[in-house]
């Protein structure tokens, strides 16, 4: 694991979760005895996977300490008042953009308006969001990133991030009555893509801090579920955009005014 850590990584970080996926999918379909709820307890390792992954890597091509160091910058609150601003609020504006961008241009969201009281449904996601989105970060963000921005400029590390980011949720598309199955898979893709833009942004601006990057991917998800008829062709393109801009302020060599965060 010391030669090769971030092909480890990524071999821990998809096989986990998709261990967990998998079963879902199939029983999805009716497929027996994956259709038993039993197997939802597979559903913990999805949302464990790449925090999962980069411990086991870290613990075994380095030592423990750069374990203690990669989940302690989960709690390096030490970066500004601006930046839990710009991860609480950002992901409340984009999704509203897209609202409006979807009315403007006419394009048809796959989301349909939930119906009661929505303090339920926003409990739920705020929990699974809590739960779940930070250990992705400390896998994507908090490890992959640093060693890939170790060989490579902001930019290209970003792209390879991203893509991998999106690849990794593959099997949610063939998951009957999952909301992602409903997506066209091509504009979800690129919008993750781009989103990573975002990540790297927030990672490299606040020195490592991993808080700001999960507060910015909790809200995302909690209000996604919220703000409806929101196209995911309207995400791509603010994404896009949001990541054209990143890139021609900040320079594509830091994506951010402090030099890149590298590792490894």
């Amino acid at each position: 694991m010391r030669k090769y850590p971030l092909v480890w990584f990524y071999l821990l970080a998809f096989s986990m979760a998709w261990l967990g996926w998998i079963p879902a999918v199939i029983g999805s379909r009716g497929i027996a005895p994956f259709d038993h709820p039993y197997f939802q307890f597979l559903l913990i390792l999805p949302a464990l996977a790449p925090a999962l992954a980069a411990v086991i890597v870290t613990d075994a091509a380095y030592d423990r300490a750069r374990v203690r160091a990669l989940l302690s910058a989960l709690i390096q609150w030490r970066v500004g008042l601006v930046w839990y601003v710009i991860a609480l609020l950002a992901p409340i504006f984009l999704l509203f953009s897209g609202q409006f961008l979807t009315k403007v241009l006419g394009f048809s969201a796959a989301r349909v308006e939930p119906q009661g009281n929505l303090f339920p449904l926003a409990i739920s996601a705020f929990v699974m969001s809590l739960f779940s989105n930070p250990w992705e970060e400390v896998g994507w963000r908090g490890f992959a990133l640093p060693h890939l921005q170790k060989r490579y400029s902001a930019l290209a590390a970003t792209l390879i991030v991203g893509v991998l980011w999106g690849l990794w949720h593959l099997p949610l598309f063939f998951w009957v009555g999952n909301p992602m199955s409903e997506y066209p898979f091509l504009p979800w893709f690129v919008a993750t893509a781009a989103e990573a833009f975002i990540y790297t942004w927030l990672y490299n601006s606040t020195k490592g801090s991993l808080l700001p990057v999960a507060l910015f991917h909790i809200v995302l998800n909690m209000f996604g579920v919220m703000v409806t008829a929101v196209s995911v062709t309207a995400l791509a393109i603010l994404y896009v955009l949001a990541a054209l801009v990143l890139v021609l302020v900040f320079g594509g060599a830091h994506l951010s005014h402090q030099k890149r965060v590298c590792s490894g």
